[in-house]
């Protein structure tokens, strides 16, 4: 059975692994320090517009997504839901758990009052897109990003 649930400061480890098993994130992550990790957790802990989840298969971590409630002024001040670092451990994958996190994470963001669930995904993901758009989600913008360090 799979339960979502706040992800505990004893995760990061097992978070940090999934965010590094992929071509991309292998580049990006360095799951041999972990103490950036925890830093960035503890704030992400603390902030109450925060909801960094794990997906639990008999107590052992196996996805993971990152929730994130943005208040905004557009669209006559409508708060919004961002969705990051969608991961699914290796084991699970092609099982359904990416759809019930997604699920999850509707409910979630619907439950804080949320009009708009968004996300962005790496323009090489080609699988991830085809995935989420089957859920629905469409490909209605594009991104922009700006190294700052």
């Amino acid at each position: 059975m799979i339960t979502i649930e706040r992800a505990l400061k004893t995760d990061v480890e097992a978070i940090v692994a999934l965010l590094a098993d992929d071509p991309l994130g292998a580049r990006r992550e360095t799951p041999d320090d972990l103490s950036r990790y925890t830093e960035a957790f503890e704030v992400i802990d603390a902030d109450p517009h925060q909801y960094l989840a794990v997906a639990r298969r008999n107590g052992r971590v196996v996805g993971t997504l990152q929730l994130t409630v943005v208040p905004g002024l557009s669209r006559q001040g409508a708060t919004r839901a961002q969705i990051e670092a969608v991961r699914v451990h290796a084991d699970e994958r092609g099982g359904g758990l990416g759809s019930t996190l997604l699920e999850w994470a509707e409910r979630e963001a619907q439950g804080r009052g949320c009009v708009m669930l968004q996300l962005t995904s790496d323009a090489k993901r080609q699988d991830a897109h085809r995935f989420y758009q089957r859920l629905g989600y469409e490909p209605s913008h594009i991104g922009f990003k700006k190294r700052l360090v």
